[in-house]
């Protein structure tokens, strides 16, 4: 399968009020700054929401939008497999803001980490607390061996496991209400 089409920061800022965009990240990171417009799905919801992907797709071009273009790919790729054309951001939303666009914030909406902040946190917390434990326990310095070869496998795949596992924590995840309007809005 070919790699979807991506449109450039500037291809999409001429082209925003004419596009469907869809962000999929964590509803926690899409909190903290997303494309003006940009509808919340999170890549491990978008199966839920292709009839209505479908449908915004009919009217229009989507633009798939995520941190840095890596989880709107595979989302790409997921609507590729059902018969929806997409676009994906070139570079996401840090190349949006690096090109001194704006990132609109939902008025009194928490502020989550990114997840890549977030698995650092987690990465490094966890290797901490082998190492440490390890003083007294040798074997829990696997703890931060596993820790390692995880993200060596995640580089080397451009995958990453930890983050899946993080975006299942409740801040991390949509609320049933908002998902059905997201999927109300787009369908509509």
């Amino acid at each position: 399968m070919s790699p979807a089409p991506a449109l450039t920061v500037e291809q999409s800022s001429s082209r925003i009020h004419e596009l469907t965009v869809v962000d999929v990240r964590t509803p926690g990171e899409y909190a903290s700054g997303h494309l003006p417009g940009a509808h919340n799905i999170p890549l491990d919801r978008l199966q839920q929401a292709l009839p209505a992907l479908r449908t915004a797709s009919a009217r229009g071009d989507l633009l798939v939008v995520c941190a840095s273009g890596a989880r709107s790919a595979t989302a790409c790729a997921v609507l590729a497999e059902h018969g929806i054309t997409a676009a994906t951001l070139e570079g996401g939303t840090a190349a949006w803001t690096e090109r001194g666009h704006d990132l609109h914030r939902p008025a009194g909406a928490r502020t989550a980490w990114a997840m890549e902040r977030q698995v650092r946190l987690a990465a490094g917390s966890l290797v901490l607390l082998g190492l440490i434990a390890g003083r007294r326990r040798p074997a829990a310095r696997l703890v931060s061996a596993g820790i390692a070869g995880g993200l060596v496998f995640s580089a080397l795949t451009d995958t990453c496991g930890m983050a899946r596992v993080l975006a299942k924590l409740p801040h991390n995840r949509p609320r049933p209400a908002d998902l059905d309007a997201t999927l109300a809005a787009l369908a509509g």
